[in-house]
């Protein structure tokens, strides 16, 4: 992969003014690349069911590789002002949202170091809904352990080895425990979502 290829996970389960999930999160896509920032790959779109379970409506979920020549940081700002655009609100984690977009990895980069990234990876979960990084943790710390990013990452790059684990989306995708893909399928092509 490309070091300045970033991958994204995207995600909606509300309208939002753009319209259903799938076309919000088609609209996010668009206005990244008006800010120079455009998908060089992207993911079949799935359906999945809301995490935690029964937080909500079902997901559209998706995954995309970017061609950002800008820092980790200022790409987040960037994901960050497409999901207000599109009505993100963030004042509960967690919750149905009308337009959500992680960055996931960039290369090789681990953010803002190995001890750092491992100790959000190795979070008690407990703990995870309380508690959030203050700053970019690269890779995403709970990427490898969430069907509903792998299954679509393994779409656009399946071969991106995780800086930290060591292991390639295809690899996290086979390591998932059983039922972790459970209700997972792509849409159909005229299913807005």
């Amino acid at each position: 992969m490309h070091a300045d290829l970033s991958l994204i996970a995207l995600g909606a389960n509300l309208p939002s003014p753009a319209g259903p999930p799938r076309e919000t999160l088609e609209a996010a896509l668009a206005a990244l690349a008006a800010r120079g920032v455009p998908a060089v790959a992207r993911s079949a779109w799935y359906r999945t069911p809301a995490f935690p379970p029964g937080a909500g409506p079902d997901f559209v979920n998706a995954a995309a590789a970017l061609d950002a020549a800008m820092t980790p940081a200022e790409l987040l700002a960037a994901l960050h002002e497409v999901e207000r655009e599109l009505g993100r609100d963030r004042r509960r984690r967690w919750a149905p949202r009308a337009c959500d977009l992680d960055l996931i990895g960039r290369g090789a980069l681990v953010l803002p170091d190995r001890a750092a990234a491992a100790a959000w990876m190795g979070l008690d979960p407990a703990l995870q809904d309380r508690r959030a990084p203050a700053g970019l943790v690269l890779p995403h710390p709970r990427l490898h352990e969430r069907g509903f990013v792998l299954r679509p990452l393994a779409d656009v790059a399946p071969d991106w080895v995780h800086p930290v684990l060591g292991r390639s989306v295809r690899e996290m995708l086979a390591a998932l425990p059983p039922g972790a893909l459970d209700g997972i399928a792509p849409l159909a092509e005229d299913d807005a979502g």
